[in-house]
């Protein structure tokens, strides 16, 4: 598991719930404009998952889906620099959530924390269904199918990433060797020419003998570097590096981000269900309303009253907002009883209209012209699906199906 991800390819997802608020644009989305910059990114609107849970209320998805995708791009989610798509759009994934099924044993999804987790959170709704028991593995298409190095998650997601690691493994072991593996994998070192299959041979032997990790690399170095040979080739070498198979599916690793701590605007977690959210793209009189009838320090009961800004739901937000040295002179005032509420709320109130500014900019071209959005998830689509396909050919071949 890391924390930090090297430059690769990243998958992450979002079910489409509406638009986003705060705690979804500092909690995951700042981090995706982050990945963006130094690795290859895709991001997609999870609309199958969100049929999982929500398939008796399908109306609002369609507004949902739009809503939330310029909240992306409002962001400074770069359609440029990554791929952005709809799962529905991408039918491969429902293929390859059903090749996947067929190697998948049951007591692996049973065994899933959130399932039993989500049964009781959502009580009133019907989940007895496959939807909702196979929807881990379909988030297993979903990184499989891009080739994922890395998927950004919570800690409580870490499982998901985990059972996805071993469909890959056991998927790779069941399909990876066929009768001639040896064989194949033999033509595949003539295929390098003769210095380089030299070079591998005696790096594959200085790993599988002694151990040696940097024979190892010498020997992915010279798979990598060689274009005499295909990328299902290359994919067998690695395997007969191994001393396995050929590694169809790549394991994806889990990239912990930092815990989401936006608080809402009663001091609780910042979520839809509790009713506390600010916006993305707020009414700036809505935002200034209910900030500054946030609830505050108990103890203050008068102005007068000394206060303690740790005990204070207004101070978490300014400890997002806020320079540390207003920080400082903010929290001797209230300890002192020499600034009140208000004063205190008022550069926070700013620093926040400041930022919902910013993302209102960012957003105003794709609300005058929607038809903009619509263009940059269709090329983003068609990407995904080009990608997709790829996989999903090496896949067939390697079940069966490819006649």
């Amino acid at each position: 598991m890391n924390s930090e991800p090297e430059a690769g390819k990243i998958l992450s997802g979002m079910r489409p719930t509406g638009r986003l608020h705060l705690g979804h644009y500092h909690g995951v989305l700042k981090n995706w404009v982050r990945l963006q910059e130094r690795s290859q990114c895709f991001f997609f609107v999870a609309d199958w998952h969100a049929l999982t849970t929500h398939y008796d209320d399908p109306s609002e998805m369609g507004t949902h889906v739009w809503d939330m995708l310029v909240d992306w791009l409002a962001a400074g989610v770069d359609p440029e620099r990554a791929t952005l798509f709809i799962q529905s759009r991408v039918p491969q994934h429902a293929e390859l959530h059903l090749l996947l099924s067929m190697v998948t044993p049951l007591g692996w999804l049973l065994r899933v924390p959130s399932f039993k987790d989500q049964q009781q959170k959502l009580k009133e709704r019907d989940l007895a269904t496959y939807g909702f028991l196979g929807y881990p593995l379909l988030q297993s298409a979903d990184i499989l199918m891009y080739r994922a190095t890395g998927v950004p998650v919570g800690e409580d997601q870490v499982p998901h990433v985990e059972l996805t690691r071993e469909i890959a493994r056991r998927f790779n072991h069941i399909f990876g060797r066929d009768v001639a593996f040896e064989e194949k994998a033999g033509e595949a070192v003539k295929g390098l020419g003769k210095k380089l299959a030299k070079q591998f041979s005696q790096a594959r032997g200085r790993w599988q003998q002694e151990g040696d990790q940097e024979a190892h690399d010498q020997a992915l170095a010279v798979i990598q570097q060689s274009v005499n040979i295909s990328a299902e080739d290359k994919e067998r070498l690695i395997g007969f590096l191994d001393g396995g198979g050929r590694e169809i599916l790549p394991e994806p690793a889990a990239l912990l981000t930092p815990a989401a701590k936006m608080p809402g605007l009663d001091g609780q977690k910042m979520s839809k269900s509790y009713n506390n959210t600010i916006q993305m793209r707020d009414d700036p009189d809505r935002v200034s309303s209910r900030l500054m009838s946030m609830p505050t320090d108990p103890a203050r009961q008068r102005r007068t009253d000394p206060g303690d800004p740790e005990r204070c739901p207004v101070w978490e937000l300014h400890k997002i907002y806020t320079a540390s040295d207003t920080r400082e002179t903010l929290a001797a005032g209230c300890k002192s009883a020499g600034i009140g509420c208000v004063d205190c709320k008022k550069p926070l109130l700013e620093k926040i209209l400041e930022e919902q500014a910013e993302l209102q900019d960012r957003a105003r071209p794709f609300e005058q012209n929607p038809a903009r959005v619509r263009e940059v998830i269709e090329s983003g689509c068609e990407r995904a699906r080009e990608v997709a396909e790829e996989t999903l050919n090496e896949v067939r071949l390697a079940v069966g199906t490819k006649y």
